[in-house]
């Protein structure tokens, strides 16, 4: 499961930050939470900010970072690593971006990393720390000069001088079929990141999810327990349209006495509603998340969907009955609703917002102090006193009235 992603001169990001899915010690909603080893991990997350605060940034971020781990061998040695640095400081611009990522396996703790910039890796790095230890141990690390491998790490000793300047050597070990790198990029390609503005990006894992009985009887259940205003759906078979056009949604058709006598097919892309093209779109990587124990991460997830359609999506997430596969979702939102539902605990709950110099700051609401250095009690409205100002990560607008 993922355990933490840092970041640092990246997009709005200057300094480093770090996004942690590693409960704290608090008591509220258990059930939110997975035991995994030693660690408790929790099952979802919400980031909230004002427009322009580096919520999509962040998620850019670790796009970024997990694709950049998937293509490394599929680069030629000129090709660019095209890293976007904090423009806005003259020290910055000029100096590698900082990524790292944290996750449980196996009751291990693997913690992976890299510095970049366009042409080349600056440094990279990996720790594991076993459960019956207190110290992780280093694998390997790379600098500018070369890479090191440690001796425990035998098996990868002798592939340092294979590593292109522009590649990292972490996918090359894996290439070579060694255990662990093979056990780093498996989790790796558990991470699926997805816009809820741009959802025609998650048609494929519906799509997929209707290439046979089993999963499209979970897809079709999901579905109608939505009420999205249709009994059922069909899908044309032809494999040179648009999944969209292909999906034919069923709709009841009365008498004058409310009797149904026969049905109606509309297709989805043209006849329905953006909305329901929407979860359409999302369900199947929704339920393939659960089915598989998958971590997604959606910018906007409540972009076109009714607010109890954001709730119920979040609690198949939270729910161990309904997700005993331990999938995580992390997700950014404006829906401060969601902060008045009881489906988040405190540090559950994130923010981002710009200082003076238009960096990006993160923080959770269990570490958020007020002016007077006093932590956030759980029985606050949360909903309320963000929308007040009280956590910060809110639009400041002046006052359109005045001439």
């Amino acid at each position: 499961m993922l355990l933490e992603f840092t970041v640092g001169n990246f997009l709005s990001f200057k300094d480093n930050k770090t996004f942690s899915l590693e409960a704290g010690s608090i008591s509220e909603l258990k059930e939110n939470v997975v035991k995994e080893g030693k660690y408790k991990v929790l099952r979802s997350a919400v980031i909230y900010g004002a427009n322009s605060s580096g919520k999509s940034n962040f998620i850019k971020a670790l796009d970024f970072m997990v694709e950049t781990i998937k293509n490394s061998s599929k680069l030629n040695s000129t090709d660019k690593l095209n890293v976007k640095p904090f423009l806005l400081n003259t020290k910055t611009e000029n100096l590698p971006s900082f990524f790292e990522i944290l996750f449980t396996e196996s009751n291990k703790r693997y913690r992976y990393g890299f510095e970049i910039d366009s042409d080349k890796i600056h440094s990279e790095w990996l720790f594991i720390l076993d459960e019956k230890s207190k110290k992780e141990e280093l694998y390997f690390v790379r600098e500018i000069n070369g890479i090191g491998v440690a001796d425990i790490f035998e098996e990868a000793k002798g592939l340092e001088s294979k590593a292109r300047d522009n590649g990292l050597f972490l996918p090359l070990v894996d290439q070579f079929n060694i255990e662990v790198g093979k056990i780093i990029m498996q989790n790796i390609s558990k991470l699926y990141v997805r816009s809820g503005l741009e959802h025609g990006s998650s048609v494929f894992a519906t799509n997929m999810m209707c290439d046979n009985d089993r999963d499209r009887g979970i897809l079709n259940t999901f579905i109608k327990k939505l009420d999205l205003g249709f009994e059922n759906f069909n899908l044309e078979q032809k494999e040179d349209i648009a999944f969209g056009n292909r999906v034919r949604t069923l709709h009841n058709v009365y008498d004058n006495k409310g009797s149904v006598v026969s049905n109606y097919e509309f297709n989805l892309s043209n006849q329905e509603s953006s909305g329901t093209n929407k979860i359409f779109d999302l369900s199947g990587f929704v339920l393939l998340s659960i089915q598989l124990g998958l971590v997604l991460i959606i910018d906007e997830l409540d972009s076109k969907l009714h607010p109890i359609l954001t709730q119920e999506i979040i609690k198949l997430f939270n729910n161990p009955e309904t997700n005993p596969k331990n999938a995580q979702l992390i997700f950014t939102t404006h829906d401060t609703n969601l902060l008045g539902a009881n489906l988040f605990r405190r540090d559950q709950i994130w923010f981002t917002e710009k200082d003076k110099i238009e960096s990006t700051d993160m923080y959770s609401l269990l570490e958020f102090k007020d002016e007077n250095g006093k932590t956030v009690r759980s029985d606050r409205s949360f909903e309320k006193d963000y929308i007040r100002g009280r956590y910060g990560a809110i639009p400041y607008i002046s006052n359109f009235q005045e001439v």
